[in-house]
């Protein structure tokens, strides 16, 4: 009975270390999540702006400011539409690491009550993929961050 229970609380174990990947992938998403809205959002207003100013510039001739607010408008908009991409790529990567943790658990607990050699090997695969696949959505997320420096150096810059 002793030793019984010791295998099952082995296999709880076993089952929830994914679980903690799947907590560190919801937290990751939390703040992807937000930082894509902020880019959608910061696109929304940016071409809001530009459409005013193409409607303003439809009655009288443009204004050499206007002309230089609608290209910066055109270049940002160009690189957060590029930003949008990367978060959602790596909003998709982390949403398929969570599957791929979720099956890892529960291949798991099916090795528990079929214990097959074959089984653990594609366990031990499904969780590796699930921390590769995370591992990707951390390298988009990096690459975001650069592009939006680059976004806001270049808004500055124009500015000046």
């Amino acid at each position: 009975m002793n030793t019984e229970n010791l295998s099952v609380i082995q296999a709880i174990g076993l089952i929830l270390a994914p679980g903690v990947m799947i907590s560190a992938c919801g937290l990751l998403l939390l703040g992807i999540n937000n930082k894509f809205t902020s880019v959608l959002n910061r696109i929304r207003t940016l071409t809001e702006e530009k459409r005013k100013i193409l409607l303003n510039g439809s009655v009288r001739d443009f204004l050499p400011a206007e002309n230089q607010r609608i290209e910066s408008i055109s270049r940002q908009v160009a690189g957060l539409l590029s930003r949008a991409r990367m978060i959602r790529d790596s909003v998709a990567c982390y949403l398929c690491a969570v599957g791929l943790f979720v099956a890892t658990s529960l291949m798991i607990g099916v090795d528990y009550f079929i214990p097959l050699l074959e089984l653990r090997y594609l366990i031990l695969g499904m969780f590796l993929g699930g921390m590769v696949v995370v591992f990707v959505g951390v390298i988009f997320g990096v690459l975001d961050t650069m592009k939006g420096y680059n976004i806001v150096k270049f808004e500055v810059q124009v500015d000046e």
